[in-house]
């Protein structure tokens, strides 16, 4: 199969032809149908976050299973699947108590001593990426890295509820559980806060603030639902947010993964507020929050994947859409194939872009 191969960060992905496994033990073969580029992905490529080489990056998709191994009991060929990064075993303290983004069980790994998943011609092995390796023409994932979707859902719009949008719509839905009339902040407005803003509006949030430097950005942050914008390099952003709301929002969503977005999240809150942290800061930098704010009852939150719980939530995500609650269609600023990712990748590095979507054919 045909897959682009990041050989060295730093470096442009090259396209290969590569080899995949048979499906093992609760592990399914799927055909990809779409791929959304994100900026999780350009953390790694860019030698942000490490990872092992080579590997296939990618972890926004959707596709069709082809093959089932060995006692997967959910999942059948030609079950139409949104596929996500954070597979969860259904069974340790987190999956049992509502939280399976947070699992780390191993028994969903491929044992050490079983042939890798990926393979150059060669024989190199490719490390898998993020469970998924999804710039590829086909995903060997475990049966619980994935769940079944209507056909109705196109697959091009499905692929953005592998991460954006299950991380954007979670953290309002979830992390911060908004009712009718609160306020929300939205700092950065990619494709995971272009998600929450659209959650919020759906939530009922009475303003919902959208924070970025990019006048395009902030132009479909209103579209999608926003009510108000400012830019966030204004050297009064906070004091203009804090006038709006009349003294803070109730929720900041922090989507952009640098401490200084996190500590704006922190400091646009009301008393009694809660932040969450959705973007990817990277090693060895910190968050500075001054110690007499915590006396206000603000609280400072992580979340990974919205903390989402993936087989109940992602149907419901798809049937918004197909009712025409949720807004996918704005969000896909352009549709590439799987030898433009390098394109894709460098619209992401200008910061000027929503999402670029790789269609298979």
């Amino acid at each position: 199969m045909k897959a682009a191969v990041l050989f060295e960060a730093k470096q442009p992905l090259e396209i290969h032809d590569i080899q995949i496994s048979k499906p093992g033990p609760r592990e399914v073969l799927i055909r990809t149908a779409a791929c959304g580029v994100c900026r999780s992905d350009l953390h790694f490529v860019d030698g942000a976050y490490p990872h092992v080489m080579p590997t296939v990056p990618g972890h926004e998709a959707a596709g069709v299973v082809e093959a089932v191994g060995s006692d997967v009991t959910r999942l059948k060929p030609g079950d139409h699947v949104i596929s996500f990064f954070t597979v969860f075993c259904g069974s340790c303290e987190f999956c049992v108590s509502g939280r399976p983004s947070l699992c780390v069980d191993s028994s969903t790994r491929r044992p050490k001593d079983a042939e890798p998943r990926l393979k150059l011609n060669d024989g190199t092995p490719v490390a898998h990426f993020l469970n998924l390796s999804a710039f590829a023409e086909q995903m060997l994932i475990h049966e619980n890295a994935c769940v079944a979707i209507s056909k109705d859902m196109p697959l091009d719009r499905a692929a953005l509820l592998g991460c954006a949008v299950m991380t954007g719509a979670g953290s309002i839905f979830r992390d911060s559980k908004v009712t009718p009339g609160e306020t929300v902040a939205v700092i950065g407005c990619g494709g995971i806060g272009l998600a929450a803003i659209n959650a919020a509006k759906i939530a009922g949030a009475s303003k919902i603030v959208a924070i970025d430097p990019v006048p395009e950005k902030r132009a479909l942050a209103r579209k999608l639902g926003a009510t108000h914008d400012f830019d966030a390099m204004a050297h009064d952003a906070v004091a203009q947010v804090l006038k709006l709301t009349d003294g803070g929002v109730n929720y900041a969503i922090e989507a952009v993964g640098r401490p200084s977005s996190a500590e704006m999240a922190w400091n646009v809150l009301r008393r009694g507020g809660t932040a969450t942290i959705l973007g990817m800061i990277a090693p060895g930098q910190s968050v500075s929050i001054p110690g007499p704010t915590f006396l206000s009852g603000k609280k400072l939150q992580g979340s990974l994947a919205g903390s989402m719980q993936f087989p109940i939530d992602m149907p419901r995500l798809v049937q918004m859409y197909l009712d025409g609650v949720l807004d996918l269609d704005t969000m896909v600023a352009e549709r590439i194939r799987l030898e433009d990712v390098n394109h894709a990748f460098d619209n992401l590095r200008k910061g000027d872009a929503v999402r670029s979507v790789i269609e298979f054919s």
